[in-house]
């Protein structure tokens, strides 16, 4: 009884740890990262009360609808700016795909809300009534991009250096380190597969 509990309480930890930091990109000098950070914020909060334990939080019905419509927002917001940045840029620049990743986070998380207002008594890490192949595949994109991510997660050059901002050399603030920005992204992938495979 103790161990989906404690793993809840990770995870917990893990996507409030998450969205903390990306509260503090928000502090970047750069838009775009502003723009990004934001939206991980959401994604990050969202999902640490999405997995809090059944035993201490149990949101009725109306709950989960409303969480539904708040991403399904963010799900629309990251389709608009995907399209929009797909019309100024071309359609493979970082920030494009960027976008895209978002839309189908966004779309995960309403799936997931959705389907525990479906079933009474649901809750993230409980056993929600979704889909098996909607599941499963959204289980092989996040596994991919977990593993994609992972492998970029090297020492790369602040994102503020590759902007061409900041004069001289690298900006390392906590506002703008790529590399702690990319674990982020990992790190929420991961959760985002915790929180499937008990759907």
């Amino acid at each position: 009884m103790h161990g989906p509990a404690q793993a809840g309480w990770l995870l917990v930890a893990l996507c409030a740890a998450t969205g903390s930091y990306c509260l503090l990109r928000m502090r970047s000098r750069i838009e775009e990262q502003r723009r990004a950070a934001g939206g991980e914020a959401l994604m990050g909060f969202g999902m640490a009360l999405m997995a809090l334990p059944a035993a201490v939080l149990a949101p009725p019905r109306w709950v989960w609808l409303a969480y539904a419509a708040v991403f399904g927002a963010a799900a629309l917001r990251a389709l608009w700016a995907a399209r929009r940045h797909r019309h100024r840029h071309h359609r493979h620049d970082r920030h494009h795909r960027h976008h895209l990743h978002h839309l189908v986070g966004a779309c995960a998380m309403v799936y997931m809300a959705v389907a525990m207002a479906a079933t009474p008594g649901a809750h993230a890490g409980h056993g929600g009534g979704g889909t098996p192949a909607l599941t499963g595949a959204l289980l092989l994109y996040f596994a991919g991009y977990v593993l994609w991510s992972g492998a970029r997660l090297l020492p790369v050059p602040t994102l503020a250096a590759a902007e061409g901002g900041g004069g001289g050399g690298p900006i390392t603030g906590w506002a703008d380190r790529t590399e702690l920005a990319m674990a982020c992204r990992l790190s929420m992938g991961i959760a985002m597969i915790a929180m499937l495979l008990t759907l």
